[in-house]
């Protein structure tokens, strides 16, 4: 193979891994799957989104149901308003209850709807009535550290060297 062929199949080559990394950034940015067409929107009021972000997805029963549209504040109720958009081929009831949770013990935030049984269905721009917000891992470890801490003040007495006696 003369030189010239050898740095042909070396550009193929690096333009392949380039494109390869590319595909990956975009899986990993959520930016892949905006094949959701047509769409409608509808709001949600949250005491804490944790780490939400704009453009994460919105899951039902574990399947991709739509994306985070817009993350606002709401100054007179001190409260998140997330927008979601919904695939028109999803309709859920008007009493469905989203939940911020989390993929993974450390892993991305996402919204998942918890399905009602109302027979009435949400409709474009109407607010979900209950949300369930975001669990903050700080908040948990410093609850149970206060506990343990408070537990160790109320220690039993210890009844081991009665017994022996």
């Amino acid at each position: 193979m003369n030189r010239a062929a050898i740095d042909l199949w070396v550009g193929i080559f690096v333009a392949l891994g380039l494109a390869a990394l590319l595909v990956l950034a975009m899986k990993v940015g959520n930016l892949a799957s905006a094949n959701i067409s047509e769409t409608y929107t509808v709001h949600a009021n949250f005491a804490n989104i944790g780490g939400l972000k704009v453009r994460a997805p919105v899951k039902s029963s574990g399947v991709v149901v739509g994306r985070v549209s817009a993350i606002s504040f709401d100054a007179k109720e001190y409260r998140a308003v997330v927008s979601l958009q919904i695939d028109r081929r999803f309709e859920f009831p008007r009493d469905t209850i989203p939940s911020i949770l989390t993929s993974g013990l450390l892993g991305e935030q996402y919204i998942g709807l918890e399905v009602g049984g109302d027979p009435a269905l949400i409709k474009e721009g109407d607010t979900f009535k209950i949300t369930q917000s975001a669990v903050v891992l700080e908040k948990l470890i410093s609850q149970f550290l206060f506990d343990k801490a408070a537990e160790g003040g109320q220690r039993k007495p210890d009844t081991a060297g009665a017994e022996a006696k």
